[in-house]
């Protein structure tokens, strides 16, 4: 049975702040659950690890919880962030905190090929 749960967040749009909900919560309970959990952000969803995006994001209107704030639940809980090299290009290098660690394809194919990984994308 697999340990590690890596979910590569790359279609998940913020213009569209709803569809961000799921990949954070299931990421915050698999960590609780003690599984290794890992997040990768890159294409479109990677403006994400920008400064000042996540902060300014709700998942529906009148929620007074950011985005940035379920970024933060998932890290307490034991989330690794992390960011994808090409997204750097994209959306610039001035990150949020929570991003820990920037990784390029290769990474992303050779842990998601891993037996021991189990891997969601959104």
């Amino acid at each position: 049975m697999a340990d590690k749960l890596l979910i590569v967040m790359v279609n998940t749009d913020p213009a569209n702040p709803s569809e961000l909900g799921a990949p954070f919560f299931q990421a915050t309970v698999a960590a609780a659950m003690g599984y290794e959990v890992e997040m990768v952000l890159t294409g479109r969803a990677g403006e994400l690890a920008k400064t000042g995006v996540s902060e300014n994001l709700y998942l529906q209107e009148g929620n007074s919880k950011t985005v940035y704030s379920f970024i933060q639940d998932a890290v307490e809980a034991g989330v690794k962030m992390m960011v994808c090299t090409p997204t750097l290009e994209l959306w610039g290098d001035t990150l949020i905190p929570e991003i820990t660690e920037t990784v390029g394809s290769a990474y992303i194919i050779s842990e998601a090929m891993d037996d021991n990984t189990v891997t969601f994308t959104y």
